[in-house]
């Protein structure tokens, strides 16, 4: 809700998640701060500790990106891009087995993050950024050491199973 004061963003409410089938329990929120040409992703945790995310961006905007890694998937392999950003207060709800990623499109950026099950460094995991097709807006984005080491997609071995409903 937009007036003369600035804006008013609802970002959870129980009972509407719940009538859609919608996970509401949430263990773990945090945000990332990040800078203009910033790539981070494609992350997920692995079983048993994978997670349910839900995304939106709180200042700035960001090019996101969605990989299904779910075996048996219609869309396993495939991506999904769309600009989250505070003015369009869009949000992401991505199940378990899915890779994320984001690049920075603004001078900066803050994501938040609501995630079903704490992070476990035992369990984070990535796929490379490049190898899933991914129409990214720069072919040479700010990229972290662990996030140009991960593995590509077509070396992946999913431990993740699609689930009907």
């Amino acid at each position: 809700m937009r007036d003369e004061r600035g804006v008013f963003v609802k970002t959870y409410h129980e009972n509407i998640f719940a009538e859609h089938g919608l996970t509401t329990r949430f263990a773990e929120e945090f945000y990332t701060t990040s800078y203009q040409g910033v790539l981070r992703g494609l992350h997920f945790q692995n079983p048993p500790m994978e997670l349910i995310k839900m995304v939106y961006c709180v200042s700035g905007r960001v090019f996101d990106a969605v990989v299904d890694l779910r075996m048996g998937s219609p869309a396993y392999g495939k991506y999904v891009t769309l600009e989250l950003s505070a003015e369009k207060a869009n949000m992401l709800y991505l199940p378990a087995g899915l890779a994320h990623g984001f690049f920075v499109l603004s001078e900066n950026a803050i994501l938040m993050y609501r995630v079903t099950a704490v992070h476990s460094p035992v369990h984070d995991s990535g796929i490379l950024w490049n190898s899933a097709g991914i129409p990214w807006p720069d072919d040479h984005p700010v990229l972290s050491r662990r996030d140009r080491e991960l593995i590509s997609l077509s070396d992946f071995k999913t431990p993740f199973t699609f689930k009907e409903g």
